[in-house]
């Protein structure tokens, strides 16, 4: 499967846009020329120089190094919510489809009431409710989207359920628990893979949507989407400082998304064929 992803010009396009953001982020304090929340009226709004390479913001703050911590804000919080969202997911998922009875009617009920509510309104209830802090965003962002993926992967488990490995690994006297563990979610695991791989740039968006709005972050956070907010109010005299946090937006939520539907094509049988 590695091979095949290597060879496939969308997959590896999207692993470079995603792998030129994590090293982003895990090396900002490197990369970065200034300290992103040093105030300097005086250097307000500087164009781009040697001091300040994309220029200075309406506080004089350097906008590169805001753009590079601001990768560290909107990744390092939309990727560890969706591995919560994946691994409770296709636990509960994978269960409730082969245990059936009790515990999938309750499953099913709770996927209904999480469902009738929009993911974004649930999510900025719970903001608002927690308050600021990294550990609130990424419960809102678990709460608002898990169920979407949990019953996704209830519907690949039931039709594994039915597949005669299953029922040899019963006939053999697996466990139940060892056949969810060992044999239906390891085959289902790779359409996982790519729903979350797609889902990571909604993730991505709604974090900085908070961070646009004001919500979950201290005032003055480096993110991308509390850079745009910072920067409407200026779009006609300075439109750059919305340029560039956007097209950061932009380029990771294309990132994933190509390498998610570049995996989608790879593991299905269609794309297998091709």
């Amino acid at each position: 499967m590695l091979r095949r992803t290597l060879k496939n010009p969308q997959a590896v396009v999207g692993l470079a846009l995603i792998a030129v953001f994590l090293l982003s982020a895990a090396l900002a304090p490197v990369l970065a020329p200034n300290d992103p929340d040093r105030v300097d009226i005086a250097a307000k709004y500087t164009s781009p120089g040697a001091i300040f390479p994309l220029g200075a913001d309406s506080l004089g703050r350097c906008v590169l190094s805001r753009l590079l911590y601001g990768t560290r804000a909107s990744m390092m919080i939309a990727l560890p919510s969706l591995a919560v969202i994946g691994l409770c997911g296709v636990l509960l998922g994978a269960s409730a489809a082969y245990l059936g009875g009790a515990f999938d009617r309750v499953f099913i009920v709770v996927c209904d009431i999480f469902m009738a509510f929009p993911s974004l309104v649930i999510a900025i209830s719970l903001v608002g409710a927690l308050g600021t802090g990294v550990g609130n965003i990424v419960v809102a962002v678990f709460f608002s989207v898990w169920v979407w993926f949990a019953k996704v992967v209830r519907t690949w488990a039931l039709i594994e359920k039915g597949k005669d490995y299953v029922t040899a690994s019963v006939i053999a006297g697996c466990s139940r628990a060892g056949v969810i563990l060992r044999h239906i979610i390891p085959n289902i695991l790779p359409q996982c893979v790519v729903y979350l791989s797609t889902g990571a740039a909604s993730a991505i968006i709604m974090v900085s949507g908070f961070a646009f709005l004001g919500l979950g972050f201290p005032a003055g956070t480096a993110e991308w989407g509390a850079m745009l907010g910072d920067a409407q109010a200026n779009f006609y005299t300075h439109p750059e400082l919305l340029v560039y946090p956007g097209l950061c937006i932009l380029l990771a939520a294309v990132g994933f998304n190509l390498f998610g539907e570049a995996l989608r094509d790879i593991v299905t049988p269609e794309g297998a064929g091709q």
